[in-house]
């Protein structure tokens, strides 16, 4: 299947994701966007995951330590209960909100060292979201920083994904986390 994404064409016009089926290329076929590599070298802030933050991540996914263990050739207790959804990358994917859901991520500075970010959200339709804190200030003792994202249902009934973003900027960076939220929930009855 041959994948062609992208939000606009040069021209102003629409381009479709090929495959099956035509449609209106979405934030999945899109992925983050497209890579700046002048920007990369100078990103301000990073989402670092290391290899037990992925093991957790298993972990949530009802993988066995066992199955765990032997992918990592360590030994591996799935003990703990976590969120699998807070897994520290970019992107904030909730396929199944039915009332409030938060998730945190942790962002180190690689900017300038003292620095504030302020953030800038872009809530999916049908859905409220809050962030905690609103600013982000970095110095020489606090370089990593953790945020929480509250997601609120304001639908009551199920759907498709629905698109936004959260934004952290300080002037000069945008460092933007692409949304994805699928909001499940009763459906609502009128009677007549």
């Amino acid at each position: 299947m041959k994948i062609a994404a992208s939000q606009t064409g040069t021209d102003g016009t629409s381009i479709s994701a090929e495959g099956l089926m035509r449609k209106v290329a979405d934030p999945f076929d899109m992925g983050g966007g497209h890579v700046d590599p002048n920007k990369a070298i100078d990103p301000g802030l990073i989402f670092d995951s290391s290899t037990k933050d992925y093991i957790q991540f298993l972990c949530s996914l009802g993988d066995t330590s066992a199955s765990i263990t032997r992918l990592t050739k360590n030994t591996i207790n799935c003990s703990t209960k976590s969120h699998g959804m807070n897994l520290n990358l970019p992107s904030i994917t909730i396929p199944n909100l039915e009332r409030a859901t938060t998730v945190t991520r942790t962002v180190t500075n690689v900017g300038q060292i003292n620095s504030k970010y302020t953030v800038l959200v872009q809530a999916p339709s049908g859905v409220k979201m809050t962030v905690e804190p609103q600013s982000l200030s970095f110095n020489i003792t606090s370089q990593i920083l953790s945020f929480k994202v509250t997601f609120f249902s304001a639908q009551r009934v199920n759907g498709g994904y629905k698109f936004g973003s959260l934004t952290w900027t300080d002037g000069e960076h945008i460092v933007r986390s692409p949304v994805a939220i699928r909001v499940i929930g009763f459906e609502s009855y009128v009677y007549v």
